[in-house]
């Protein structure tokens, strides 16, 4: 069994290897904590977190280092992180309420939060649920060309060219505007596709190709907003991390540019409920074995819960980057939730 100053000399391992990446002894523990008992009584509490694979020897050296399940053992006994600042909160507010748009906001957030935690940060795209339109707008480029700009309520802008493989005087594009802009207003983007049909039906044949291919564009609009997704930011924080990575970095940097391992990681999360998670080492596939992801979900408005996450080697400082998503996530919910 391990004993409760067994777990505090694992404490101060992980936390000293964090700060100095250099494999921790008994003689550096006596020298920088007081336990109060010798160098000799530190390496048998030692023994006994090595008999229970919580540390291991990384090579001849006498000094420890955390296991993938001594990590888990230190962030399971964190009872109560620390919160961040009140002027780093204040600090994330400001930065984050100068955001133009939906997609400048992710933007904002996933930068803020890499800087915060030095490792690379994601935001799960929310899905869509029950979003509405807000407005659609036709910007002509040419005579027979158009962008297609989609607005929604959350405030998400996409914009598309349109051809319409025909020549538009200003009236007939001020007509077919008119009618988009009223046929959308507060339609569910799952309701588009069916509202935009209807109009194909009710406008004289000589507007049909026109409105047909708005049509295209729009359901195109929102098929994209309905794929998971994630916006990235910190990916060569990682390349600068690769020390910690006992094999190449390049799979983990392949799985952060496909996405696909890391939304079916967040998947499972929201099956188990697991609103706040943290999956370390061997938790996770073997791409991603060196490393650790410090989640939480957060809601948005009209849709269901996604994630905001953390990621970077093992050897990271779990307090600090589960305060920062933690936060985060709080503000993210804030801003898009049902009650925002």
């Amino acid at each position: 069994m391990v004993s409760q100053r067994a777990l505090d000399v694992l404490r101060v391992i992980v936390e000293d290897y964090v700060d100095s990446r250099e494999p921790v002894g008994s003689k550096g523990i006596v020298e920088r904590h007081d336990f109060g008992v010798s160098a000799a009584t530190i390496r048998n509490d030692m023994a006994i977190l090595e008999e229970a694979n919580l540390i291991h020897a990384p090579h001849t050296s006498a000094g420890r280092v955390p296991t993938d399940l001594g990590y888990r053992r230190f962030v399971d006994s964190l009872s109560d992180v620390r919160p961040l600042t009140n002027q780093q909160l204040v600090a994330i507010q400001r930065f984050l309420d100068e955001s133009l748009d939906l997609d400048d906001f992710f933007g904002r957030t996933v930068k803020l939060l890499s800087d915060l935690t030095n490792q690379v940060a994601m935001v799960q795209f929310p899905a869509l649920g029950n979003e509405r339109v807000a407005h659609v707008e036709i910007v002509p480029v040419s005579s027979s060309k158009a962008y297609l700009v989609l607005i929604t309520a959350a405030g998400s802008v996409d914009r598309r060219m349109v051809d319409f493989d025909t020549d538009l005087d200003e009236a007939t594009l001020a007509d077919v505007r008119s009618r988009v802009a009223t046929t959308m207003s507060d339609v569910s983007l799952g309701d588009v596709d069916g509202a935009m049909a209807a109009l194909v039906q009710s406008v004289p044949p000589t507007l049909r190709p026109i409105i047909e291919a708005l049509r295209s564009a729009l359901r195109a609009q929102v098929d994209s907003h309905r794929k998971d997704r994630l916006i990235v930011a910190g990916t060569p924080k990682l390349v600068r991390a690769d020390m910690d990575f006992t094999r190449s970095v390049a799979p983990v940097l392949d799985a952060i540019e496909e996405q696909v391992t890391l939304l079916r990681l967040f998947g499972e999360m929201r099956a188990s409920s697991d609103d706040s998670g943290v999956r370390i080492g061997r938790e996770m596939t073997e791409d991603l074995s060196d490393t650790a992801i410090v989640s939480r979900a957060y809601s948005s408005m009209g849709g269901d819960s996604a994630r905001v996450a953390i990621l970077g080697p093992t050897r990271m400082n779990y307090p600090l980057n589960m305060a920062a998503v933690e936060a985060v996530a709080r503000y993210l919910s804030d801003v898009l939730g049902d009650d925002a």
